[in-house]
C-alpha cells in the first residue's frame, strides 16, 4: 500500500478556505444556458433547473459553477454541464470561448442586477445546446424544458434566484429569442 501525498495544485478548496477567499477576491465562474435547438440552430427550448435551497426553498436557476486553479473555462463548463445535466447530455460547447454576457454578482443589491450572498463573483455566461437526455445529478432536481417565450415570462423570472431570470433573458435577446 502506497501513501500518496495529496495533489497542492488540486483546484478544490476547503469549506473553511472557500469561505474566506469569498471574503476578499471575488472569484470566476461558468454559467450556461441549456437549449435546444433546430436544424436551422433556432432556440426551440430551453432548460432550466430546479433546486432546493438549504432553507427549504425551492428555486429555479441554469448551470453554474466555479472554474477550479488551472482548469480552463472550456473544461469548466463542460464538467458543470455534466454535473448538472448529467453524462448523457451531450452538450456542444461553443467553438468560441467568448460569452453571450459577463455578469457581476455582488453580495448586496444595487451594483448590478445579479446578486449572491455569499461572495462578489463574476461569471462568463454562455448558450449551449444539448443533444442528449438529460437526467439532473447533485444538488439538481429536474430539468424544465420550456419554450423560448415562457423561459422569458415573468413568472419564471421571479422563481430564479439572484437576477438570473435577467440573465436568461438577456441570453434568449443573444439567440434572437425576444
Amino acid at each position: 500500500m502506497s501513501v500518496r501525498t495529496p495533489d497542492p495544485n488540486s483546484g478544490w478548496l476547503g469549506d473553511d478556505e472557500l469561505a474566506a477567499i469569498r471574503l476578499r477576491l471575488p472569484l470566476l465562474y461558468v454559467e450556461a444556458v441549456p437549449v435546444r435547438v433546430d436544424g436551422l440552430g433556432l432556440v426551440t427550448e430551453v432548460g432550466v433547473l430546479l433546486r432546493s435551497k438549504p432553507s427549504g426553498e425551492m428555486t429555479r436557476t441554469i448551470v453554474s459553477g466555479r472554474v477550479l486553479y488551472g482548469e480552463t473555462v472550456r473544461d469548466a463548463l463542460f464538467r458543470h454541464l455534466e454535473k448538472d445535466l448529467g453524462p448523457m447530455a451531450f452538450p456542444l460547447l461553443p467553438a468560441s470561448p467568448v460569452p453571450f454576457h459577463v455578469a457581476e454578482y455582488f453580495p448586496f443589491p444595487g451594483l448590478s442586477p445579479f446578486t449572491d450572498d455569499r461572495q462578489h463573483a463574476v461569471s462568463l455566461a454562455y448558450v449551449v445546446p444539448v443533444t442528449g437526455t438529460c437526467e439532473p445529478r447533485q444538488d439538481a432536481l429536474e430539468v424544465t424544458w420550456l419554450t423560448p417565450e415562457e423561459a422569458v415570462s415573468d413568472g419564471v423570472a421571479f422563481e430564479m434566484e439572484g437576477g438570473r431570470g435577467t440573465l436568461l433573458r438577456m441570453a434568449m435577446a443573444a439567440m434572437g429569442r425576444v
